[in-house]
């Protein structure tokens, strides 16, 4: 039985390398490697302390007009920061995300509003947004805020940053 298996291995083995089309190894052309995409960030080069305010992100806001802060609009941001971004966000100390001190004199009202709303594609095209998860890490999360609760949280950062 021994003998039978044994034989019927090397025949196996015999008929697979005989197999091929005769050429040899440095006959056949190399398979072209597919070209590799360079992705370039500009993340590295961001200093993420430097205004950027021209830049206003990817997303619904496309133009935001603002006026005198609006007190009872800043008081409906606090408490949308509160239950929505606390979690992740102080304004004076880094913790999962940045700290939100002096985010209105560096970010555009759109841009703010942009990250809260579509932080997903924010991160994905924004060179800004790529840069500072490049920093820290942890992409925000969407919070599924409406246009309106955004608003009022940007209200509030403005007060803060008064």
């Amino acid at each position: 039985m021994k003998i039978k298996i044994f034989a019927l291995l090397i025949a196996s083995t015999f008929i697979f390398t005989s197999c091929g089309d005769g050429k040899k190894k440095e006959d056949v052309p190399a398979k072209e490697e597919p070209a590799k995409e360079e992705v370039t960030t500009t993340s590295e080069k961001i200093d993420l302390t430097a205004p950027t305010l021209d830049n206003k992100g990817v997303g619904p806001v496309k133009n935001l007009t603002l006026d005198a802060i609006d007190e009872k609009l800043a008081e409906k941001g606090k408490e949308l920061y509160k239950t929505n971004c606390t979690t992740c966000h102080k304004f004076k100390k880094k913790v999962v995300g940045p700290p939100l001190k002096g985010v209105t004199k560096r970010r555009s009202p759109e841009w703010i509003m942009n990250m809260m709303l579509n932080p997903e594609v924010m991160v994905e095209k924004d060179p800004v947004a790529k840069a500072l998860l490049t920093e820290y890490l942890s992409p925000m999360s969407n919070q599924s805020l409406a246009e309106d609760d955004a608003r009022a949280i940007l209200e509030y950062f403005r007060l803060k940053d008064k």
